[in-house]
Order: C-alpha cells, then structure tokens, then sequence
C-alpha cells in the first residue's frame, strides 16, 4: 500500500469526488515503495499539483484530476477549455498544460543539484531519472474521450479516464497507464539519500536544518554551490504526521530524539498563518522555551505564536486579570503550587476567560501535571478545538510528576483516533542511544496502554554512527574540568564552533560553578544561567542544568561530575533517568567524567563495556 501525504483521512473535506476515488486508487493499487502527496506546494513559488507520485524506479509524475462531465466541456485546444457552468461559460487552462508546467517547474528546481543529474554524455545536466505529468478525468469514460475529439488537444497516452481508475480494474493494469505516461524509461534505482534529496528541494518545509543551526528549520535559500552532500528531512512518518494535524485534539507519544518539538514548531508554523486568536506554546524549561522564542521570532511570527513556560504563563494571566498571587515565602515550591490553583480557581470562577487561544501545544507534556493540562486544555478556543501534547514518559524527570495514574479523556483531552507513537531517535548516534539505552534499561522497558494513557516507548536508532561516548574517571573536579576543557579546545581546534558544545551538570553548587570558573580562566567563552542564549551571535559554550536540557540538542555534550552525591531527596532511578535525558542531548559526540569509587559511575561503565 502506497504512503499518501497527508493521510487520506484528513484531506477527505477538501477532496473533489474524483479526488477521493483516484487517491484511494493509488494507495491500493500501488505497492509500498510508492510516494504520494496531495495538493502539497513544491518549490519556491508553492505551485499547487493534485497529486504528485515518487518511485525509485519509475521517477516523479505529476498529475492534475478535473471531475467535469463530458456534456459540460463546450470546446477545448492545446491552451485552453470552455467549461458550462452555473455562472456561464467559463475559460480554464487545459489540465495537461497546467501539469506540464508544474513538472517542469520541479525538473528545473531538481536540476540544480548535482547528486541527482547525470555528469557526462549527451544528457549531462539533465535528470538521472525519469519525470512526467498527464491528466485524469475521473467523469469522463475512455470511449467518449475518444469519440469527443479530445484526444486531440490532451494526448490519450496522458490520460486516466473514469473507466481506468474503477475499483475492478487490476492493479498491474492501472499502474501501466500511469507509467504510459513516460516517454523515458529509467533502469537505475534512487537511493534513500537522493529521494531524501528530492523532497528537499521540492518541499521546503520539511528540511532541517544541520545540527550546529539554532533554527528547527533550514529554508534558507541554497546556490548550487552550498548543497551540502547530506541534506536532512523530515522521516515519511514525521512529514505525514506534521501535514495530517487537521482540527481536534493529538496526543503524540515520542521517544528522545525522535522529531516531536520539529513537528511542533511546524504545526505553530502552519496554525500562524491563518490564526485569528494567538497560538500558545507551552513546555516546563525556561530554556526550551527560550530556544522556541527565538526561532518564531526569526520567522517574524513573535506577535503570532506566544512560547511560555507553564509558570510564567500562569503569572501572565493572574496579572492581566488583576487576580492577586499568592505571597513568595521563600519556598518556590509551595509558591508556584499557590500560583497554579489561584488560576484554576479564577477560571472557575470566570474570572480569567477560557478559549483565549486559537491553539495550545504542548512540548514536555510529561512534566506536566495533570491538573495543569485540566486547565490548559480550556484555553482552546471550542470553534478551532485545536490541542496537542508531546509526551514521552520515560524523560519525566521531575518530582511533581510522580506517576498519578490517568487518562487523558479524564482531562478533557478527546485524542482517541488521533494519537501516534514515534519510536526512532535521529538525534542521537547508534553508539550514543546504545549505551543510554544500556544505562537505562529498567525505565525503557516497553509498557502498553491503552489509546487514552501512557505508555513507555523503547528507542529504536535510525542507525547514523559515530565516536562512541567516553567516561574518564578522575579524583576531583577541578581535574575533571582541565580534562573537559582540554577535549574542547581540540574540538574548537579542528572546525567545530563554541556555540555546537554544551555542558550539562546536575547542580550548579559545586559542579558548574567551578566548570564555569575554569572555562573562563582558560578564555573559553562561556553563558550559563540566564545569560544561556540560542542565536547564532552567541558563539559560546553553553552551561545547563541537566532539568533544563530537555528539549534541546548539541553536536558536542559533556557531562561532569556524574556518580556525584546530591543533597536532594532524588532517588536512584530518578538519577537514572535524569542522566539518560542529558546523554541523549548529543548527536555526535558525548564525553562524560564522574568519580571512579560511585555505583553510579560504575553501572554507566558497565554499559558503556556492553557497546
């Protein structure tokens, strides 16, 4: 079965007649391999094709579906028909014209990339596989385009007619008028890379932007010259999820890594531009939240989509609304918890209205409580119902989220039949993930729900490989930081910039105070705390709180002080899964150091022995 993009579930509503019956058409009689896309923009002028089909053996055809009735087409050229309607007659361009056009739109876009042209020979320039276009008339039936004349101005080898897309007609059959549709035949085979290099250029939307970028997307205009060799894109299952957020609520279920804060700044992305109300992102850490500011702030779209953590929030509407806050006492705890149920009552009680927002998402649902996502959940405003949450419950790391069993339906978040489950991590190395995965074990192990609750998904790699992680066990900290600050100067030595490096400590008291003091003795530059920026004027190492770090990612992370004893009441399995969030913060390289005498470092040894 075909991959159609969006799914065809959520494009029935814009969908003609003969739309819906000729996309049914080719999700079951094309085979899996096959590539479909509906009423998608390509390129740069965001050109709008009924249906685009990709094969790695067939190449890339194009196809415009008109559902007009033989007796309404009053006369029709090579240029043009005159079409009977309601209104009169009407003049439209002739469909196979409009789908030559956007084809050869995509070839001239395509062509300028020399991974997918030939390099020598009489067609050097040109595309190293096959491309075409041609019409379908869902209406008309093969005998009366014939008899009609019509094969004169559209050619018959271009056309699907109504009687070659009936759900009798044998798959082998169909897809033979569809590739009779090309005039070259193709006897190679796209690679992964190149197909990846095709709806890069052809849907800018999806591109992402290379690991050092502070941007989630990479749509800067490219010359031929600046085409990296790799070229990275949403996955199929990512772009299929991003385009198929229609109305309603979505729960999505993502490991570490795995593209769920991509799809939400895409989904903030396409709500802006038609929003009337703003749209509110909300997530837990204030430096996630930072990082999402910036870049819909880079988009010119600050005005459009409001980032936030949840506690900020909360004070914003308390004072918009003039409900007091709670007295600071100097338990933040208790504070903020004061905070929180102030709000909740004042919406209660329609002191701060409801439906405020044309839409909410929600990255780190799963420091969420549930009583938080409660009120969140009524600042939808009911005529757009647009809600959705990122989750992945085995990166909960914080007390307050001490699993209080639930479902999301108890919440007011209505999500059956719209939830999805992402399971490969692309951030991360395999060696990476491995040894991550290794060290956190108990708290991956797979765990069902059902649709409405949560369940504990297991990574899987996507397979990229690099330099496996290290462990350095040293006496003191101050050791442990003149080895740290050795194997970045190395790395600041051979290419990679001080802004593509982090280091992640559990505490700020003694660990990334003396990190911090060392690194700026040794003239590195340096942010942390609040001075922790994500532009690309910031070329500085950036210092953060292990809690802080979800969310975000760096070629270069390193991990001190690891088996260290805390003076909070934090668990051993709570400590686990806080180092596994900040291992799987790297995508290239991670290098850790700790005291060679703790369990802890010992049990991250034994993992990094097993890989």
């Amino acid at each position: 079965m075909a991959t159609l993009i969006p799914s065809l579930s959520t494009c029935l509503s814009r969908m003609t007649g003969g739309e819906r019956r000729l996309a049914q058409r080719l999700e079951a009689k094309l085979e899996d391999d096959y590539l479909l896309w509906y009423d998608v923009p390509i390129g740069p002028a965001n050109t709008h094709p009924d249906f685009i089909i990709l094969h790695p053996q067939r190449g890339i055809l194009i196809l415009e579906v008109k559902d007009w009735k033989p007796e309404k087409i009053k006369s029709a050229n090579r240029q043009s028909f005159e079409l009977l309607t309601s209104n009169g007659i009407k003049h439209v361009s002739n469909p196979l014209e409009q789908a030559r056009q956007y084809a050869h739109a995509v070839s001239n876009v395509l062509q300028k990339d020399k991974q997918l042209t030939l390099n020598s020979g009489v067609k050097s320039g040109h595309l190293l596989f096959p491309w075409s276009y041609g019409v379908v008339l869902t209406n008309v039936m093969r005998s009366t385009f014939e008899s009609s004349g019509l094969g004169e101005v559209i050619e018959p080898s271009r056309v699907i007619c109504q009687d070659g897309m009936f759900e009798s007609v044998d798959a082998e059959e169909f897809q033979q008028r569809l590739w009779n549709m090309f005039t070259l035949k193709f006897h190679g085979k796209l690679s992964l890379p190149q197909l990846d290099r095709i709806r890069w250029h052809m849907f800018p939307e999806v591109r992402i932007a290379a690991p050092s970028s502070g941007s989630l997307f990479d749509d800067a205009p490219h010359t031929e010259v600046e085409l990296p060799d790799i070229l990275r894109v949403m996955d199929l299952q990512q772009e299929q999820l991003a385009r198929s957020l229609g109305e309603g609520h979505r729960v999505i279920h993502g490991v570490a890594g795995s593209g769920k804060t991509l799809i939400l700044g895409y989904r903030a992305i396409h709500l802006a531009q038609a929003c009337v109300k703003p749209i509110l992102i909300l997530c837990y850490n204030k430096a996630l939240a930072g990082k999402l500011r910036e870049q819909m702030a880079s988009r010119g779209l600050g005005d459009k989509v409001l980032v936030q953590t949840f506690h900020s929030w909360c004070s914003a509407q308390l004072r918009a609304y003039n409900v007091d806050i709670p007295m600071n006492e100097g338990d933040n705890e208790v504070f903020y918890a004061g905070m929180v149920d102030a709000l909740i009552r004042a919406v209660d009680r329609k002191l701060v209205p409801s439906g405020q927002y044309d839409a909410v998402l929600i990255d780190e649902g799963h420091d969420f409580r549930p009583e938080w996502l409660k009120l969140v959940v009524q600042m939808v405003d009911p005529e757009s119902n647009s809600l959705m949450v990122l989750y992945d419950d085995a990166q909960s790391i914080y007390e307050h989220t001490k699993k209080q069993k639930f479902s999301f339906k108890s919440l007011g978040i209505h999500a059956q039949g719209r939830t999805t489950i992402l399971k490969i991590n692309y951030r991360n190395t395999q060696e990476i993930l491995n040894v991550a995965a290794s060290f956190a074990r108990e708290l991956l192990s797979p765990e069902d729900a059902d649709e409405d609750g949560v369940p504990i998904v297991q990574p899987m790699s996507a397979g990229r490989h690099g330099t496996p992680p290290t462990l350095v066990t040293l006496p003191t900290l101050d050791e442990e930081s003149l080895w740290i600050i050795t194997q970045l100067k190395e790395a600041n030595r051979t290419g990679t910039p001080w802004k593509d490096m982090a280091i992640l400590y559990r505490n700020y008291y003694p660990v990334g105070q003396i990190l911090e003091k060392k690194l700026k003795s040794a003239g590195i530059p340096v942010s942390a705390k609040n001075d922790v920026r994500f532009t690309d004027d910031q070329d500085t190492i950036k210092m953060i709180t292990m809690h802080s770090s979800k969310g975000l990612e760096f070629p270069i992370v390193a991990i001190p002080g690891v088996g260290l004893s805390h003076k909070d009441s934090s668990t051993p399995e709570e400590e686990v899964r806080l180092l596994y969030v900040a291992m799987t913060r790297a995508t290239s390289r991670l290098m850790m150091t700790g005291h060679q005498d703790s369990q802890f470092t010992q049990k991250l040894q034994q993992a990094i022995g097993m890989n």
